[in-house]
């Protein structure tokens, strides 16, 4: 458990920054450069990713179990999972969905959170489910009061929400039937 608390700690420190000290973000990105930053900052966010999804393969086979859900929750927890891929791609490919969505991602990122909370009560998945649900709250909250960033992606059309829909559903379905069982370990059908 430790280790995957190690993950969370580092992964979601350096995603924090801008929303717990923007300016000193800013300071540090002038003083340092775009390059030398982005750089540190995906070391460590990818050193802290490792740690979390190794920490929370070895958390997962401990039984510490917090709460059961009912059999039906599964259902309204696909449910919730379906605009997730869309949603996601429609962050690089602006869109009316960006538009109305503002934070696709951020959006993506609380309903593929509180739909796994729905489900999984063990320990590792309350942690990691958790972390992830308060995150990307904390960030979107936080966005009302934060000068906006350009997201590099695709030019702006109209063909893109198609693109984005199409693609997100291809992909919702390559998890529920092959991929999650591949990645996760966990069939869902």
């Amino acid at each position: 458990m430790s280790i995957l608390i190690a993950g969370l700690i580092i992964f979601f420190a350096v995603h924090m920054v801008s929303i717990v000290n923007e300016g000193w973000r800013d300071r540090t990105l002038a003083r340092i450069g775009e390059g030398p930053w982005k750089g540190l900052y995906s070391m460590v966010a990818t050193i802290g990713f490792i740690l979390m999804i190794w920490g929370y393969g070895l958390a997962r086979q401990e039984v510490a179990i917090i709460y059961l859900s009912p059999h039906w929750l599964r259902h309204l927890a696909m449910l919730l999972l379906l605009p997730v891929f869309p949603l996601l791609l429609a962050t690089y490919l602006p869109g009316r969905i960006q538009t109305l969505a503002k934070h696709p991602m951020l959006i993506a990122m609380i309903l593929w959170s509180f739909a796994h909370l729905l489900v999984n009560g063990r320990l590792a998945d309350v942690l990691l489910f958790g972390a992830f649900l308060l995150w990307a709250a904390l960030d979107l909250f936080s966005m009302r009061r934060r000068t906006p960033r350009v997201v590099p992606g695709a030019p702006a059309s109209r063909g893109n929400d198609v693109i984005a829909v199409v693609l997100g559903l291809l992909l919702y379905g390559l998890f529920v039937v092959w991929l999650h069982s591949v990645l996760v370990g966990v069939a869902l059908i």
